[in-house]
């Protein structure tokens, strides 16, 4: 059975964190009844689990990144073909082991970060609300 995954609705940030938050508290509810005390003690250590999972995916993507240049990519052509619309932001660093050059205004809601590859190609992603909505690959001319 496929659940649906809470990334392919389009909620706004805030009721999916609402959504979490009622559905953690669901489960230890369900496990109190079924189980008492064992079963609240087994869900916690389990969303426990699930949240130290997230924080050391965190942490990797960007200890990875800290040893590369800032917004250097091997290649632009090889990213832009990877992406997909609606990855966020900690995807996209993990993908490129760097982090991307800001490009827009400080606390935009257009955010706009830029990887360059060693041939000046670069890809423009653009985000809305720390998803992916678009992205442009820029090829300087042949000459």
């Amino acid at each position: 059975m496929n659940l649906p995954n809470l990334n392919s609705f389009n909620f706004p940030p805030v009721v999916k964190t609402l959504i979490l938050w009622i559905g953690g508290a669901l489960l230890i509810a369900a496990a109190y009844r079924a189980y008492e005390w064992k079963g609240v003690a087994l869900v916690v250590t389990g969303l426990v689990f699930w949240l130290m999972l997230h924080f050391t995916r965190l942490m990797q993507a960007l200890k990875r990144a800290a040893n590369r240049p800032v917004g250097y990519i091997d290649s632009a052509v090889m990213l832009s073909v990877r992406l997909k619309v609606g990855w966020s932001l900690l995807h996209l660093v993990a993908l490129t082991k760097s982090l991307g050059v800001l490009q827009s205004e400080k606390d935009a809601q257009l955010e706009v970060f830029r990887w360059t590859d060693n041939g000046n190609s670069y890809v423009d992603c653009t985000f809305v609300g720390g998803k992916l909505a678009s992205w442009q690959l820029v090829r300087p001319e042949q000459v």
